[in-house]
């Protein structure tokens, strides 16, 4: 499995941004799909995750209510919409995949930069 990951940038606090991760390679096995982030000194962070068949998704309680993550239906790519966004957001962010059966997210994207000015 192989992720490409876009659409990072510099957004002022209160603006939106829309990352992308572009998914190919082996992908019959995918059962989860998530976006991280690791802001610099710090650990890094799940963010939203979605299970790839049923649909289902998962948001860490700072970005609830403000970042979406989806799926197209060929289920190609991966995206974060993330609106209201803040300082605090501003972070390296990473998308990855779990294959099924396994213990965690096996597959990682090379990281796109997002920063929030205030």
């Amino acid at each position: 499995v192989q992720l490409q990951a876009s659409g990072g940038g510099l957004v002022q606090a209160g603006g939106s941004l829309r990352l992308s991760c572009a998914i190919s390679g082996r992908t019959a096995n995918i059962h989860t799909m998530g976006w991280f982030r690791q802001a610099p000194g710090k650990e890094r962070e799940s963010v939203a995750t979605i299970n790839w068949s049923g649909g289902s998704t998962y948001y860490a309680d700072s970005v609830k209510g403000r970042f979406t993550i989806s799926r197209d239906n060929a289920k190609t790519t991966v995206i974060l919409q993330m609106n209201s966004l803040k300082p605090e957001d501003t972070a390296v962010y990473y998308c990855a995949a779990r294959r099924r059966f396994s213990a965690g997210f096996g597959y990682w994207g090379q990281g796109t930069q997002v920063t929030v000015s205030s």
